[in-house]
């Protein structure tokens, strides 16, 4: 979709924009705004939204992280992730298998995107907590078309998805999947919603939709505990921040990755190359890519119960040897792992911003649809390593090392953008090529999200010394890849492989400039 910039007010009066990786999300945030509500009201509306009309990648049994700039500029991290069940039985797993399951009810923590919900709007929202549910409840309850993507992810792994009775009953008419186009319903997780909009979190967080979900999650050989759900809390952090050039990028700290973007950026400017992805040192920033990408899986973990030192990670010495490693020769990163997230962003002519991200983990999460509640559960707890070495280890109560990372950019103190990204572990790389185009190549937004990317590592195909690219990528830089030892896998143009990146631009005057990424279903609107 093109990106709008149309300088007139909204029935509320105030300036806005938004982008959603869905038309009918960002239309809800659109009428959160006209409503009298600003950039916090629009992404929970969005946010919620988008629970139902893009389930396969977000939802109520999924995590949750934003950060959000206030009137006053202070920004907050918020980290709404959640942690294994208390009970689960590390020693059964390590027993029977050589690595965490990557579907299926041991993979299932504690969904935190509904307590992500409520601390946004506890940061300073507007209109009333159950306004930002109307749209997403309408289209639960009334059906919603079928989008591309959902589509797409239906016919991905259906023997996977449709062996579980839930996905069934919702995602296949006359026993095949729902195709693009046809309505959508989801009654169960209207009425689910219903109740949340009205009694709050809690009803989930140990109340009746608690209980129900985890009695569904036990039946299929969960672990997960009434207990484990009413224990939950979201928490708000200050951002972690790096000065790249003349930018202050901002993100949430571990348990997300977005300090590997961080790392990504000091390292690209100490080296001196050039950062543009289809550029002169193209190959070189792979190396970098894969030098931070290798470093993440290293030190990435819940704080709470291993110690992750950003400040080290971040200072000039780290920095420096992660350089030496890319000048001394090829560096090899494990498979990336894939995700299917939501990125939106939001922001309003009095100053908020926000850039929200919110997940299921992999397509459909866990492949578990608890019928009475309508939610799907996310496999986050793929993330986790039964290394016992690992600061990732499995534990019950802990958290696993995170993907999404919502970024907020910063000029002379002024916002110059909010961003955000689905794609797993290549989140870092897709925000550095999306930043790295809107400041240092000038690019408009629309032209930002809307190039041709790589992404180093093999998401899906092909793991280590390998580079997924798009088809646009130019040929002369395919060649340099080939002539540094990568492997290539030539994916089609606006390839859903390479993310869906959100993008809201700030002008110095002020003006703010929307775009939604092609490679989605989405829509931007600024005005």
């Amino acid at each position: 979709m093109a990106s709008t910039d149309e300088r007139v007010r909204s029935a509320s009066g105030k300036r806005f924009a938004i982008a959603t990786p869905h038309s009918a999300a960002t239309q809800a945030g659109v009428e959160a705004f006209d409503a009298g509500g600003n950039a916090v009201d629009a992404a929970l509306a969005a946010a919620v939204t988008l629970a139902v009309v893009y389930p396969h990648m977000c939802g109520v049994g999924g995590d949750l992280f934003a950060l959000v700039q206030a009137v006053n500029g202070q920004t907050i991290a918020l980290n709404a992730s959640g942690a294994a069940p208390r009970d689960i039985d590390v020693r059964a797993i390590r027993a029977t298998h050589d690595a965490m399951p990557e579907y299926g009810p041991l993979t299932v923590t504690v969904p935190g995107a509904v307590s992500g919900w409520a601390s946004l709007g506890e940061l300073g929202a507007e209109l009333p907590f159950e306004r930002a549910f109307r749209p997403a409840i309408a289209h639960a309850r009334d059906g919603i078309p079928v989008a591309r993507s959902l589509a797409s992810s239906l016919v991905w792994e259906p023997e996977r998805l449709f062996a579980d009775p839930g996905m069934r009953a919702v995602f296949t008419r006359d026993g095949s999947s729902l195709a693009e186009g046809d309505s959508l319903v989801q009654p169960a997780l209207a009425a689910t919603l219903e109740a949340i909009a009205v009694e709050g979190p809690s009803v989930l967080y140990g109340g009746d939709a608690g209980a129900r979900l985890v009695s569904g999650l036990r039946a299929v050989g969960s672990p997960m505990a009434l207990e484990d759900l009413a224990s939950h809390r979201s928490e708000l952090d200050s951002p972690i921040a790096a000065r790249y050039r003349d930018l202050h990028v901002s993100v949430v700290p571990p348990n997300s990755q977005g300090f590997a973007l961080l790392e990504m950026l000091l390292a690209a400017e100490r080296l001196e190359i050039n950062p543009d992805p289809l550029g002169a040192d193209a190959a070189l920033l792979a190396e970098v890519f894969a030098a931070a990408s290798a470093d993440r899986d290293r030190h990435n973990a819940d704080p709470r119960s291993a110690r992750v030192p950003v400040g080290t990670l971040l200072d000039e010495g780290h920095i420096a040897a992660l350089c030496d490693q890319v000048r001394a020769g090829p560096v090899d990163v494990g498979r990336l792992r894939a995700g299917d997230t939501i990125a939106l962003v939001a922001a309003d002519g009095d100053g908020r911003a926000v850039s929200l991200i919110q997940s299921l983990s992999s397509g459909f999460g866990s492949g578990i649809l608890e019928p009475s509640t309508g939610i799907i559960c996310h496999n986050r707890g793929q993330s986790f390593s039964l290394d016992p070495e690992s600061p990732n280890v499995l534990a019950g109560a802990k958290r696993p090392a995170h993907t999404l990372m919502p970024v907020l950019v910063h000029r002379d103190e002024r916002l110059g953008a909010a961003m955000g990204s689905m794609g797993g572990g290549g989140q870092p790389q897709i925000n550095f090529q999306v930043l790295v185009r809107s400041f240092d190549l000038g690019m408009d937004p629309e032209a930002a999200v809307s190039a041709p990317r790589w992404l180093m590592g093999g998401m899906d195909l092909h793991p280590g010394r390998s580079v997924e690219l798009e088809a646009g990528v130019p040929a002369w830089v395919r060649e340099a890849f080939e002539q540094s030892g990568f492997a290539l896998t030539v994916l089609d143009e606006l390839d859903d492989g390479v993310g869906h990146a959100q993008l809201i631009g700030v002008a110095e005057d002020g003006t703010l400039v929307a775009a939604t990424d092609p490679r989605a279903d989405g829509e931007a609107a600024a005005r």
